[in-house]
């Protein structure tokens, strides 16, 4: 588990919105209830990316959650271009090739690279379908390490699977876990979920929470509650 200077760091807010404006509203009315914010599809594709510097600059944390994967250069011209915007996580898929060029890509100076190894919405079925033959915790337990061994900073996965991936990344790489809900919140879409005091119990250092917080009629409050139940 990684030692962070601010507990509200620990909580990653979803930013699952679909304009700056609407992600501004949301920022100002959480204030320092929230220190980091995750940009992911939705909004980067709406403009988001240029919201980056500017959190950045305010002292906030950007998550940037675009799960790059393509071929090798794509994937490192792509980070690469991404370097200066002050984001402190850009996520890839966890395939070999896709991780060793993000690393490439992100230099000394970029964001730290963030591996998913197996979506929140995925169970042993979605799997199958899919085309993979291992179950669900045994695909995320090879590409966490296969991560390990790409250099990656850390891993994106659900919270059960957190403890085995610890044992392949060790202690000094990030796990940063979506699929956190609240106790009392509806799971949406996730389907492996997990509350916020019992991610940080078994050692998860980053929960990623959007609906509960940014859906809610006090966000700022939901914030407030979620990171004090990880203290």
């Amino acid at each position: 588990m990684i030692a962070l200077q601010d507990p509200r760091d620990r909580l990653i807010v979803a930013l699952d919105v679909g304009t700056v404006a609407e992600a501004e509203v949301l920022v100002d009315r959480i204030g320092d209830a929230a220190t980091f914010y995750k940009i992911g599809y939705r909004l980067a594709y709406a403009g988001g990316l240029a919201l980056v510097p500017r959190l950045a600059a305010s002292g906030r944390k950007v998550f940037l959650d675009l799960k790059l994967h393509d071929i090798g250069n794509t994937v490192e011209e792509g980070v690469r271009a991404l370097t200066d915007l002050g984001a402190t996580f850009l996520t890839v898929h966890a395939y070999p090739q896709t991780m060793r060029a993000a690393i490439r890509g992100r230099g000394a100076n970029g964001p730290k690279i963030l591996a998913v190894t197996v979506l929140t919405s995925y169970d042993d079925a979605d799997a199958a379908e899919a085309g993979y033959a291992l179950p669900v915790a045994e695909l995320v337990a090879r590409r966490a390490g296969q991560a390990a061994e790409a250099g990656i900073d850390g891993i994106v996965c659900s919270a059960a699977e957190a403890e085995t991936v610890r044992a392949r990344i060790g202690t000094d790489r990030a796990i940063v876990t979506p699929g956190i809900r609240p106790a009392g919140a509806e799971a949406g879409d996730q389907k492996r979920v997990m509350t916020p005091g019992a991610a940080r119990r078994i050692g998860i250092d980053h929960v990623v929470v959007g609906r509960p917080i940014t859906q809610a009629a006090d966000p700022r409050a939901v914030a407030q509650g979620i990171v004090a139940e990880m203290l």
